[in-house]
């Protein structure tokens, strides 16, 4: 570990803190809850945010919208219920809904007030459907996350992502700590991370870092990344930079290497609350890497590189739910965190999100 890492900063004294754990997500961005491919034309998917039920309808027309998951009338899941043109059906009583969130069924008053569901906007984007979840209008005025590796032929693209049993903020810990990578070394060997710097603004905190291979030899899914193969890992130290973004609330991990203009891969990743304590998450995730010169080489090495990303998603998983589980064993967060990129995260976490009015303050 660098020098730089036993530099302590001005947060590791005993000060009073809200306790991270305990903060809410922010729900005034847009946040993935589907895949495109989960959501069939005239069907319906329930979806969780902080625990709230969301069902998100495909009409006819193909342009999807979200409402709350809940029948009004006996709080039956809507999801399991039939899409008729642009309406869905509740599946006990038949009732049925309208984008709006009306129901429209004929056998009901249009005055039924109380068979009235909120309505939530929804957008799809490159594969995946997002919904607002905080102030509608607000909606119009947020941009929706951009990732335009996405959209690059030069790029293949990986979507992927499960639930997670942690707090949000254990994510973005583990990503912007790239000091882990001995939780890693079966996979890709020995690496001496070296810490580049920072910077951080209102709502972002972004890190720096480059690695040497010190034990170890080269794995083919680094190679396919890199598009060369390292056999000795002195001759490359220290060459490529990983740049990892946290711009509130996504994540954003880029790596460049010498001799090529554009990142040969780029991650985006969002992390949605499920449970309303928000300590379970799903995880939404944009892998892309760049084609290599003879760009079907990747498409063949493809199972190669998912099977890798696969087990590095598992031994990241691993960790960050033992990390929950100690905190809630401890109840509470009792983390001495030295590495300021990490407490500059903390910070910009604390910031962006929303404390409960039932939260204390408690001594990290």
């Amino acid at each position: 570990m660098e020098n730089e890492l036993h530099q302590i900063s001005d947060h590791s004294a005993c000060v009073v803190q809200i306790d991270l754990r305990r903060v809410r997500t922010n729900p005034n961005f847009w946040y993935p809850v589907a895949w495109s491919r989960e959501l069939g034309r005239e069907k319906a998917i329930d979806v969780r945010f902080a625990g709230q039920h969301i069902v998100v309808v495909r009409p006819k027309s193909g342009i999807p919208y979200a409402l709350d998951g809940l029948c009004a009338h006996r709080q039956v899941l809507l999801g399991k219920g039939n899409v008729h043109g642009d309406l869905i059906s509740c599946v006990a009583h038949g009732l049925r809904y309208n984008r709006d969130g009306q129901c429209v069924s004929p056998n009901v008053s249009a005055e039924a007030q109380c068979l009235r569901l909120k309505s939530w906007a929804c957008r799809e984007k490159d594969g995946l459907i997002f919904v607002f979840m905080g102030d509608k209008s607000l909606a119009a005025t947020t941009s929706l996350p951009d990732f335009p590796r996405v959209r690059d032929r030069r790029y293949r693209t990986r979507r992927f992502g499960q639930v997670v049993n942690c707090h949000y903020s254990f994510m973005h810990e583990n990503l912007m700590d790239m000091n882990h990578q001995v939780l890693h070394s079966r996979l890709v060997g020995k690496m001496k991370p070296r810490f580049l710097g920072m910077d951080h603004g209102e709502d972002f905190v972004e890190a720096r870092y480059t690695f040497a291979r010190t034990g170890g030899k080269q794995p083919l899914s680094e190679a396919l990344i890199y598009g060369q193969r390292r056999r000795d890992g002195r001759d490359f130290a220290y060459r490529d930079v990983m740049t990892i973004r946290t711009q509130y609330p996504y994540q954003i991990l880029r790596i460049e290497t010498q001799g090529i203009e554009e990142p040969v891969m780029e991650l985006w990743i969002s992390y949605v609350p499920q449970d309303r304590e928000e300590l379970t998450n799903r995880v939404f995730g944009l892998l892309s890497i760049k084609r290599l010169k003879v760009p079907f080489l990747l498409d063949l090495a493809w199972p190669i590189l998912v099977a890798f990303t696969e087990r590095v998603f598992f031994e990241d998983r691993e960790i960050v739910e033992l990390e929950q589980a100690a905190w809630k064993d401890l109840g509470g967060d009792h983390n001495r965190e030295v590495f300021p990129v990490i407490n500059q995260l903390r910070d910009l976490l604390r910031r962006c999100g929303q404390v409960p009015e039932s939260v204390e303050k408690t001594v990290p």
